[in-house]
């Protein structure tokens, strides 16, 4: 049932999928595919100030009207709305390729590359009948693109360097007393699985109890190693190496936070897979203290839509106003970000302003710099911490401090990352599969600001927890921003990388690569305590 009267949907263009080879022009008519639709909704009042969730939700919402309008639409063209939620602005639906073809004049495409195989993907924009202009904002799903990357280090390298215990980490940064207990930490995962046992026994192994981790589906299935088994041999690897990550950031939390609720939300590593895990996260029943999420993408990589963009940053917006501190790498690609074409880049989401960027250290002479393995980034075998100055977002007004870009003509944008922690030598024990598989990158960084964060809202006052990351732009008591206090500073290193050279480097004080340093946990407790 064509409509010829359509509006173009504005931020839906899409780029060809870089690093692929084209492999059909189109694809089968009759096949599958789920779509998230997000809606116009009010714009969310200005500032960091926690309101709690039901005022965000409340605030947040989709118009009912709106809601039925899209369903209608939907429904006309055969597809099968399986969700609609007005809280956060989302309507979940299925349809077959044709029918979406039809719907949103998209011109699908096989794509494959070394990294994901094939896969299916969209080139162009969307267009949605002109009754939808202005009420769809966003169309997620029709492209399976990967937008979400993170780091392994080498563990038979990494073992023999006395990887930090979760003990080393409490001495280290001066964790506050206590065990996050009646905290509840998230952690956003892309692919992969979680195996119980590592768990229990990297608890068993350093004498900590075991905390309760919940695997939840936001679309993507909850593997066991039974299913791991059944895949074909290269999808077994893929899946295991991504249950790499997974591991790490349950680990490093489990052994900091052991008697915190441990929820792990699993999604595909799609736009469409951070929109509905962030939805997911924004209406849990209990809300989290803090969301650890160890992936990313450059900021401006043609993979993204600006869409997506948006709507993820707006879900950040509304996670940080429940009072939710948003802990991201900052990347591990050095100031190129894994992009090549000479400029300089940073992280998304690390780049947002609704979230705590987190960059990585490592350990030289006893004392930390900022992480860098030559040549600094992972094309060229090397790594290190991603940072500094966002083209995308603008430098909020909390943010009272002045980086200059790299970036000739750039903006004064968003500074990243604000704090940092170890990511690189000598890395962090863990356990994966039974065996000792120390690992690390801004990866494992923002999993322990996490933990952090959560063991000092456990030894703080009952109330609304406070989005984190403009606190520490803040004044203290004797007018000094907090960050000077609450961090110790690093300021040794730079984050060249290839093609980009120098990077940003490290000075006293707030830097482009490591924030305002490194946490003095006790120190941030008394401070937000005051």
């Amino acid at each position: 049932m064509p409509d010829d009267d359509r509006a173009q949907l504005a931020g839906s263009e899409r780029a060809p999928a870089s690093g692929t080879r084209v492999l059909a022009q189109q694809i089968p008519a009759g096949e599958p595919v789920e779509v998230t639709l997000t809606l116009r909704g009010r714009p969310l009042p200005e500032g960091p100030a926690a309101r709690g969730q039901d005022a965000v939700l409340a605030d947040f919402a989709a118009d009912p009207g709106d809601a039925d309008a899209v369903r209608r639409v939907l429904e006309r063209y055969g597809l099968a709305v399986t969700d609609v939620s007005l809280p956060t602005r989302s309507v979940v639906a299925r349809g077959t390729a044709a029918q979406l073809h039809e719907l949103f004049g998209v011109d699908f495409v096989r794509y494959q590359n070394d990294e994901q195989g094939e896969f299916r993907g969209r080139r162009g924009a969307l267009s949605v009948p002109a009754e939808l202009a202005g009420i769809v904002t966003g169309i997620f799903g029709l492209d399976e693109r990967r937008v979400a990357r993170r780091r392994v280090a080498d563990p038979a390298a990494a073992v023999q360097l006395r990887p930090l215990t979760p003990g080393d980490i409490e001495q280290r940064y001066s964790f506050p007393a206590g065990d996050a207990s009646g905290q509840t930490v998230a952690i956003a995962e892309f692919g992969g699985a979680y195996f119980a046992d590592d768990t229990a026994a990297y608890c068993h192994k350093f004498g900590t109890p075991v905390p309760t981790v919940t695997p939840i589906s936001a679309g993507y299935p909850l593997l066991t190693a039974a299913d791991i088994a059944a895949l074909p041999a290269s999808q077994q690897q893929e899946v295991l190496d991504e249950s790499v990550e997974v591991m790490m950031d349950v680990e490093l939390v489990a052994g900091l936070c052991p008697a915190a609720d441990v929820n792990v939300y699993f999604a595909p590593f799609t736009e469409k897979g951070w929109v509905d895990l962030l939805d997911a996260v924004m209406t849990a029943a209990t809300p989290p203290v803090a969301l650890s999420v160890s992936w990313g993408l450059a900021e401006d990589s043609t993979d993204w839509s600006k869409a997506a963009v948006t709507e993820i940053n707006l879900r950040l917006q509304a996670a940080a106003q429940m009072g939710i501190t948003v802990c991201v790498a900052a990347g591990d690609d050095g100031a190129g970000d894994q992009e090549s074409d000479g400029r300089a880049h940073v992280n998304f989401p690390a780049s947002s302003p609704w979230v705590l960027a987190v960059g990585g250290t490592q350990l030289t002479g006893g004392q930390e710099v900022v992480w860098w393995e030559p040549p600094g980034d992972r094309a060229h075998g090397g790594a290190s911490t991603g940072g500094g100055v966002s083209t995308v977002f603008p430098r909020p007004s909390w943010q009272d401090v002045h980086v200059a870009s790299l970036n000739i003509g750039a903006i004064d944008g968003r500074v990243v990352p604000d704090v940092a922690a170890i990511a690189g030598e000598p890395y962090y024990d863990m356990i994966f599969q039974g065996a000792d598989s120390p690992n690390g990158g801004t990866s494992a960084a923002a999993p322990v600001w996490a933990s952090l964060i959560a063991r000092v809202a456990a030894g703080s006052a009952p109330g609304t927890p406070q989005f984190l990351t403009p606190l520490l732009y803040a004044p203290g008591p004797g007018g000094e921003p907090v960050g000077t206090v609450v961090c110790t500073d690093v300021t040794s290193g730079d984050n060249r990388s290839t093609g980009v050279d120098p990077g940003y480097a490290a000075q006293p004080g707030f830097d482009a690569v490591t924030g305002w340093g490194t946490p003095k946990g006790s120190a941030l407790q008394a401070q937000l305590a005051g």
